[in-house]
């Protein structure tokens, strides 16, 4: 009986890749919590040349969602004349189905999303056939993101170069235990599901023929851990460093020495919300921006954790948060304490510049990964398919009206829609301009 309940929980997260959840026949997806702007009074000035003084966002309590809490609790949004609700999701499948229902269904407008969650929901990949259109506006969060490993192969000390760790290890252990090294993540075809990919496939082995990957909600993770459910789980923080700091696993790799300042997670909403609302949507980003350049500030790193800890958002110890805030991990089987902030979360700024700018060089790149892995057969099946989507549904144009309304310095404003080339920690170069490139580079691929 003690192993039941994780294994209903694969099983769940399994169906809920498949099947939309009973809010998409006409009832709210249960078990979200809501929460309104605080008694921070929105500016009536602001409000009154806006469409709209409202809009619904939804969020997982991970850090990627910090500059959505935070633009709720320090008044950023309400500064702009805009009150902003942020739903706590159980799940992404939560979330997915919630803005197919839409605020007047009782759903959400946006919010947080991994990618390529917006574009195949645009596409109608993820629901079933259902067209949801969705605009990619910011990105929330660079970095931030890990690798954690359980006690179970902690002799292995896996890490982010797994050929000098820990040579032969997944062969090894498939002799040893009788079936594959078990790797999780909270949502397939996705972020996290790609960095537990390209970490494998960097280090020459085949995450479909060699481990077994499997969904699995993130509160089920440390139960997991401790009963063996499974030996890895890739996900953002505070899980990794939770698991860390709980003694239940260890910290195998961060996604920051995968790809320094890579993308994350994005805020994207309803195209029919925004261009329903453009000046909304300009004041929403404007406080966002203003959010995202709080968070990077070291003086604020204790007082959003503070904030974050509450059991209203995240429900974590604040000493965890503040330590992961300020890039503090333990890594590796041994937990050497490693201390530096370019290393952790990234909101604004970065040695590739801006982080909160919408790439369009960076979105195509989560396609791009798709089309590397099929993922989406009969949505995304050429570069030039995964282009079209990019550009219909990633926009940079509103991004950049905000940031000049609330006086990003121009030198900060990007004035193209390619970061240039980028450098993954095994050499490999993805260049936007010619992903054929990159994807031929690719020695593991489906």
């Amino acid at each position: 009986m003690p192993k039941r309940r994780p294994f209903l929980a694969l099983l769940a997260g399994a169906l809920s890749t498949s099947f939309l959840l009973a809010g998409c026949l006409g009832n709210p997806p249960s078990r979200t919590s809501r929460y309104a702007a605080t008694s921070t009074p929105i500016n009536a000035q602001a409000a009154s040349k806006l469409e709209t003084k409202t809009i619904s966002l939804g969020f997982v309590p991970i850090l990627e969602s910090a500059p959505l809490v935070i633009g709720v609790e320090k008044g950023f949004f309400a500064k702009h004349g805009l009150q902003v609700t942020a739903s706590k999701q159980a799940s992404w499948s939560t979330a997915r189905d919630n803005v197919v229902l839409g605020s007047e269904g009782g759903g959400i407008d946006g919010g947080q999303w991994q990618l390529p969650m917006p574009q195949m929901i645009s596409e109608g990949t993820l629901t079933n056939g259902k067209k949801v259109p969705m605009v990619i506006l910011a990105m929330l969060m660079s970095q931030g993101n890990g690798i954690a490993a359980a006690n179970s192969v902690k002799d292995a000390n896996l890490s982010a170069d797994l050929r000098s760790s820990s040579p032969g290890f997944f062969a090894k252990f498939e002799d040893r235990e009788g079936r594959k090294f078990r790797a999780a993540y909270s949502f397939p075809k996705a972020n996290q599901d790609m960095w537990i990919r390209y970490w494998l496939a960097a280090n020459g082995v085949n995450p479909d023929k060699d481990v077994e990957l499997l969904t699995v909600p993130a509160p089920e993770t440390l139960q997991g851990m401790r009963n063996g459910t499974m030996e890895a789980f890739s996900t953002g923080d505070p899980w990794p460093s939770r698991i860390a700091k709980q003694d239940i696993g260890y910290l195998a790799a961060l996604t920051a020495q995968i790809w320094k300042a890579h993308p994350e997670e994005y805020l994207a909403i309803r195209s029919d919300w925004v261009d329903k609302h453009p000046k909304a949507t300009v004041a929403l980003l404007k406080g966002l921006i203003e959010s995202q350049m709080w968070l990077d500030k070291p003086e604020n790193k204790a007082e959003a954790a503070e904030i974050l800890s509450s059991r209203k958002w995240y429900n974590v110890p604040r000493e965890l948060l503040e330590q992961t805030l300020k890039g503090q991990y333990k890594l590796g089987a041994k937990g050497t304490t490693q201390t530096d902030s370019s290393m952790g979360p990234l909101y604004w700024n970065s040695e590739r510049g801006v982080i909160s700018y919408p790439y369009k060089s960076l979105t195509l790149w989560f396609l791009i990964e798709s089309l590397r892995w099929k993922f989406y057969p009969g949505t995304i099946d050429t570069i030039a398919e995964a282009k079209a989507l990019n550009d219909r549904v990633t926009r940079e144009d509103l991004w950049r009206q905000a940031a000049k309304e609330v006086g990003v310095p121009s030198k900060d404003i990007p004035t193209t829609s390619s970061r240039g080339k980028e450098i993954f920690f095994d050499g490999t170069i993805y260049d936007p301009e010619n992903p054929q490139a990159y994807l031929n580079s690719l020695k593991i691929k489906k």
